[in-house]
């Protein structure tokens, strides 16, 4: 089994929106611990503590072992935080519940590993539109990451799930054709050629407005300025 983490949490008698706040008045995060197998239970969490534990896993996948009085250790990963917008504060927790022996399922952030040929030698722009990817594993075969190897990857190239390292007793969920790392032009470079035609196509436009030598202005045609008279 990897790394585990633990926090203790109490059984919310009542629930709505102002129970939730008498409970965040006591420094405390309104949770719910569901699962495929039990019932959804409200729990709270110690703000401090909770916090605490975010700050330990880092932004990894990691399993989280919930303490709860008279009541066996429920194994889960924590699916979703709810923050208010404006304070940043910790509305809502929700904890899914999982067992050993049973697969899950679960979105686990993608890293890069090393740096890109198209970066490194050809100045261009590394992207990661998906920066998250779906997989099933077992609790136990859980990786903190994704970890991708970018280093071949060139100006113009993607590299899609399909193409991914295998990892051992990990199943990819996603689409095989869906996009996990690019390499592209830079910006500037991009927007350098744009402007480059725009302006090499401007004297041709007007080259072609000119009148020819001799030719008399068109009707309604404003007549040229007059050159100023030398003293």
């Amino acid at each position: 089994m990897k790394q585990q983490y633990k926090i203790a949490a109490a059984t919310r008698e009542q629930t709505g929106r102002s129970a939730s706040r008498r409970v965040r008045k006591e420094n405390r995060v309104p949770a719910v611990l569901y699962g495929k197998h039990t019932q959804p239970e409200t729990i709270s969490v110690d703000g401090p503590e909770f916090i605490r534990l975010l700050k330990a896993i880092g932004g990894s996948s990691s399993l989280v072992e919930i303490e709860r009085k008279d009541k066996p250790v429920a194994l889960s990963f924590i699916q979703e935080v709810q923050r208010d917008p404006i304070t940043d504060r910790f509305l809502h927790v929700d904890f899914q519940e999982v067992k050993a022996d049973e697969k899950m399922e679960i979105n686990v952030r993608v890293v890069a590993a090393g740096e890109a040929y198209g970066v490194k030698t050809q100045n261009g722009v590394l992207e990661m539109p998906n920066p998250y990817l779906r997989i099933r594993c077992l609790p136990k075969d859980l990786p903190s990451f994704i970890e991708v190897d970018v280093t071949n990857i060139k100006i113009g190239e993607t590299l899609h799930v399909g193409a991914l390292k295998t990892i051992s007793g990990v199943e990819f969920r996603d689409d095989k054709n869906l996009p996990v790392f690019s390499c592209v032009a830079p910006v500037e470079e991009v927007a350098s050629a744009t402007s480059g035609g725009a302006a090499a196509a401007a004297p041709a436009a007007g080259a072609a407005a000119a009148p020819a030598a001799g030719a008399k202005p068109a009707a309604g045609a404003a007549a040229p300025a007059a050159a100023p008279a030398k003293k």
